[in-house]
């Protein structure tokens, strides 16, 4: 497949009513290996259901589907997270964490969901700050949090308060309990490839396809227009990334003509560097 059909596959699941999360995950992996085929993606999909497969059979409630899915990705699979993972692409592309076992937390909370979601268990992700956990039972009861970055450790209240206080230095608000919707998960994965990109220049290809994917979601910050346009200019692109600079101006015309100025102003010099 063309990176067109890629990104055309990434954009149509994004907007279904029911987004596939490991596919979306899947298709950011396809876009950074330049993949031409979905053997892959299939692999990746295979192993989800294979380790589901393994997940005893309806353990309980939620506490007992938290520590049979902890022990068996976190304990007999080995899957779980370092600092070190911090400071690698692969940390944040779900067929490099199935392979490789390691992963940030977003990227083994989705593994943990995924696995768990296919042996039938009441799941979902808790993108509370700074790291990002998993929920077992059902959305709106007591939550059951559980950290794959941990080895799937099951956590305490004073757990999560201590991890968002760590964040943020805040304490823990209720709201942050809430489950975290497909499309918002992985905008954040994408917005963590971004960050990654960001503070290695020479990355800047890594960090436009991500722009380029969040900017296929139906709902992103409009400043990823931006961004987007920075990044043609920084890779010599002057002529699209001017282009880019002037439609965002536009935009941001209406609320705020010095800063619209100011876009237009960057977009002309990025012109002058043709000559």
């Amino acid at each position: 497949m063309t990176e067109s059909q890629w990104r055309d596959q990434f954009a149509e699941e994004a907007r279904a009513e029911r987004p596939d999360l490991a596919l979306l995950c899947l298709l950011i992996g396809a876009e950074a290996q330049g993949a031409r085929d979905g053997a892959g993606i299939d692999a990746a999909q295979i192993e989800l259901d294979r380790l589901a497969g393994l997940v005893p059979y309806r353990p309980g409630g939620p506490l007992a589907w938290a520590r049979a899915v902890g022990e068996l990705l976190g304990e007999r699979c080995g899957f779980r997270g370092a600092p070190a993972d911090y400071q690698r692409l692969e940390s944040s592309l779900l067929h490099e964490v199935l392979r490789r076992r390691r992963g940030l937390p977003i990227l083994l909370s989705v593994l943990w969901m995924e696995v768990a979601r296919r042996a039938g268990a009441p799941v979902y992700g808790v993108a509370l700050p700074g790291h990002f956990v998993v929920g077992f039972g059902e959305p709106g009861a007591e939550p059951l949090l559980a950290d794959p970055f941990d080895g799937g450790r099951v956590l305490t209240g004073t757990d999560a308060s201590l991890l968002v206080a760590g964040a943020t230095g805040a304490p823990l608000d209720p709201a942050m309990l809430r489950p975290a919707s497909t499309l918002d998960i992985v905008l954040r994965i994408l917005n963590n490839i971004r960050a990654w990109a960001a503070a290695r220049p020479e990355q800047s290809g890594v960090a436009l396809w991500a722009v380029e994917l969040s900017l296929l979601l139906p709902s992103h910050p409009a400043r990823l227009r931006y961004e987007r346009a920075q990044l043609l200019v920084q890779r010599a692109d002057f002529v699209r990334g001017a282009a880019e600079l002037d439609a965002y101006a536009d935009v941001v015309d209406a609320v705020d003509r010095g800063a619209a100025e100011q876009v237009r102003r960057e977009a002309q010099r990025a012109r002058a560097r043709l000559n």
